[in-house]
């Protein structure tokens, strides 16, 4: 089992981060809201993947000290890690998706934050 972040599974380049907010499908479960595109199922002349992306958001409307929203993406980024295989499945090997915490309360724990993305990889289409 893979349980890596490299730089390649990194969702960065404006132009991708732009495709996906044209052409991607919104998911909410709780306080965890995703934005997906599978790029199997509509492919893009523009965009060529070889591997899934992933990006982490936090609004600073929501959390105005950059420590919080720090915290936030690090425990988005680590349940995006360990539960590689569950995201994968629901969303595709070739994907380009972006993770976003909605509420204005902190996460009270990581095991909390590791519940809303397990029940978001587990909502079926």
């Amino acid at each position: 089992m893979n349980q890596k972040y490299p730089t390649r599974e990194k969702l960065k380049q404006k132009k991708e981060i732009d495709f996906l907010f044209s052409k991607g499908k919104w998911q909410t479960v709780g306080n965890l809201r995703i934005i997906s595109v599978d790029m199997t199922k509509k492919p893009s002349d523009e965009i060529q993947l070889d591997n899934q992306k992933v990006g982490v958001s936090v609004s600073k409307r929501y959390f105005k000290k950059a420590v919080d929203r720090n915290r936030i993406k690090r425990l988005l980024r680590e349940t995006y890690r360990l539960n590689k295989d569950l995201f994968t499945a629901k969303f595709g090997t070739n994907s380009l998706s972006m993770l976003f915490w909605v509420s204005p309360e902190k996460p009270a724990s990581y095991k909390a934050v590791e519940d809303y993305f397990k029940s978001l990889c587990d909502v079926r289409k």
